[in-house]
């Protein structure tokens, strides 16, 4: 016989059993709702506040063009020439005729690199640069503007001054390190300045290798006495450094063969010997490493 108190307990036991019935039938699964997200829940009834999204991002524009820095390397005929043999000189070298030669000073002049395309255009890189063998700081010379990738038929240079550029005290800089050419045989500026000692005889003699304007005493003109540098076809695909490699001996042969005990003194004055260095110029210089 069930008493009054067991009814009264299986009474409460029920009603609790429907409320937690009750509870577990109205709840509802929760997670993220939005389809857009990565973890979205198709079977979240309740979004939850957990959904997570990609991040956007903005594509970084594919790179059209880049800066170029050029570096000045030298060899005499393949024996590499640093600062350290100016510094140092020493008796090293050998030239076509047969001068054995030391080199005390090397400096130099380039001006308004060119870059042609096979259509004809062209690009200027604009400015001039002074090399000094015994300043390794001197020896790169890093572009301002960006150049486009491309490939190119001709990289080219001015050594010296052209007959716009090579104008009398026009550079500061050059005034300063006491580059000018005498006005009394053409003005403007040196083109370069290379110096040193030669054996002769026995003797260690001086020479003064150095070019610019060339002034006929005969009929006492002036002639710009710049060259050209073509260092061939170059493709340029991103930022660049470009070695211009000059080869010393060059000076002294192709197609002018030069004797030191000839031509060593007095040469900014004797109009023969600045034509020949302009004639033998050109196949002193050649494109070296490119690093992009």
């Amino acid at each position: 016989m069930k008493t009054k108190f067991m009814k009264t307990t299986n009474l409460i036991l029920l009603l609790a059993i429907s409320v937690a019935v009750s509870f577990t039938s109205c709840s509802k699964k929760e997670g993220c709702t939005d389809p857009t997200a990565e973890n979205y829940d198709p079977n979240a009834e309740k979004d939850n506040g957990t959904c997570l999204y990609k991040t956007q991002t903005t594509p970084v524009p594919t790179k059209t063009s880049g800066k170029l820095t050029f570096t000045f390397a030298h060899h005499f005929d393949g024996t590499t020439v640093t600062h350290h043999d100016v510094h140092a000189p020493a008796f090293s070298f050998i030239n076509e005729f047969g001068d054995t030669l030391s080199l005390t000073k090397l400096k130099y002049l380039v001006s308004d690199i060119r870059l042609f395309k096979s259509n004809g255009d062209s690009i200027l890189i604009d400015g001039y640069r002074l090399v000094d063998l015994s300043d390794e700081n001197t020896q790169t010379w890093a572009t301002t503007v960006d150049i486009p990738f491309d490939s190119y038929t001709n990289i080219k240079f001015t050594f010296g001054f052209d007959s716009t550029d090579n104008v009398s005290n026009a550079y500061a800089d050059l005034n300063s390190a006491s580059w000018n050419w005498p006005a009394g045989i053409g003005g403007g500026y040196h083109f370069m300045m290379m110096e040193g000692k030669y054996k002769y005889q026995g003797n260690d003699s001086t020479y003064a290798y150095h070019m610019g304007t060339a002034h006929n005493m005969m009929t006492m003109t002036n002639e710009q006495n710049f060259f050209v540098a073509d260092l061939g076809a170059i493709t340029i695909t991103n930022d660049a450094s470009v070695q211009i490699k000059m080869d010393i001996s060059e000076w002294y042969k192709n197609p002018y063969t030069w004797s030191l005990n000839a031509y060593h003194s007095g040469l900014m004055m004797n109009y023969i010997a600045q034509k020949n260095m302009q004639l033998n110029g050109p196949t002193v210089f050649s494109l070296g490493v490119v690093v992009q």
